[in-house]
């Protein structure tokens, strides 16, 4: 199972933009050992979020499954905010960080990495 956006997923990432920041959504779940492993990624990662405009809006740990089958409760999730599809790929693709891609694919199993995009009428002022 693919854990890191290839190509054509950055392609289409870029050519489905309705404008303006991203929230991307993180479902990860681990490989053995790998939670020292993410978190050394994410360490190192924090550099480049910083550099391209994006932040952390939120990181937790999976707790209580309420609603899930058998092996669909994930580790952990993480919500990060950029200020547009633009910097995310831009982030993805700089040198730097590519150097530091094989911790965060060695520590998951699975991941999901999922853009979102405003849903009318939540979470506006």
């Amino acid at each position: 199972m693919a854990v890191d956006p290839r190509g054509a997923d950055l392609a289409r990432l870029i050519s489905e933009d309705p404008g303006g920041p991203v929230v991307m959504l993180n479902l990860l779940r681990f490989a053995p050992d790998g939670a020292a492993a993410y978190q050394e990624y994410s360490r190192r990662a924090a550099e480049f979020l910083g550099k391209y405009g994006g932040r952390v809006l939120y990181g937790g740990q999976g707790s209580t499954a309420l609603v899930a089958e058998t092996g669909q409760a994930w580790d952990a999730v993480l919500v990060v905010w950029y200020p547009s599809r633009d910097a995310f790929s831009s982030m993805v693709a700089d040198p730097g960080y590519l150097e530091i891609t094989s911790l965060r694919t060695q520590a998951l199993s699975e991941a999901v990495l999922q853009a979102t995009v405003p849903w009318p009428g939540f979470g506006e002022s």
